[in-house]
């Protein structure tokens, strides 16, 4: 069975870098400017942690914009190896990363909300080389895309794995309580975790720890 890979998201420093993978993250999460949430950090400093980090680990810029140009200029500053698009994207935009960014991975966020994220994460498996599933809610007047600490329905991210053929990320509230159960409720290709293993904002080298051994279990 296929070793299951953990993003480290809304890692703010070289440092922050450096823990998370040494504690075996496979790929760590920057995240950009956001509407809300936790983690935005400047793109220059984004371009600075992802040019400092090994080739193996993947980095992934998180980006709120809908313009497929402005993602491409995003992308081309920060120099990050995959994209996670954290609210609905134009379909047509998909080609146009693609054509100008050739060999940068693109992972499309679903915001689980009900039995229709099913319907929106076939859609996206299409066009996108992996989904993250979260818990945000893009519909409110201030759109929550990430971030939030809270589970979903785990039955529907399993529906949506059992659905799709591309590889599956589960994020939302995960921590070390709760992340075996998790894992085994969905089997995903990887899970990814921001607030479960921070304290006061900062990445908890304790928490981060008892993250690995819940998962290794």
């Amino acid at each position: 069975m296929e070793k299951l890979r953990v993003k480290i998201c809304c890692i703010q420093s070289i440092e922050e870098a450096k823990l998370a993978i040494r504690e075996g993250a496979s790929a760590l999460g920057l995240v950009s400017e956001m509407p809300s949430g936790p983690g935005p950090i400047p793109e220059d400093r984004i371009a600075e942690i992802a040019s400092s980090v090994p080739r193996s680990i993947e980095t992934f810029l998180l980006t709120s914009k809908e313009d497929p140009q402005e993602v491409i200029t995003q992308q081309r500053k920060t120099n990050v190896t995959t994209l996670q698009l954290v609210d609905a994207f134009p379909i047509n935009g998909y080609e146009v990363l693609r054509k100008s960014l050739p060999g940068i991975r693109i992972v499309q966020v679903i915001h689980v909300g009900g039995p229709g994220s099913v319907k929106e994460a076939i859609v996206a498996a299409q066009y996108a080389d992996a989904l993250l599933l979260d818990s945000g809610n893009p519909s409110l007047p201030r759109k929550e895309l990430g971030g939030t600490g809270r589970t979903h329905d785990w039955n529907i991210s399993r529906q949506i794995r059992e659905t799709v053929d591309v590889p599956l990320y589960l994020a939302g509230g995960l921590k070390a309580e709760n992340v075996r159960h998790a894992i085994d409720a969905v089997s995903p290709y990887a899970v990814d975790v921001c607030s479960g293993v921070r304290t006061n904002g900062n990445l908890d080298k304790a928490k981060l720890k008892a993250f690995f051994d819940a998962i290794n279990k």
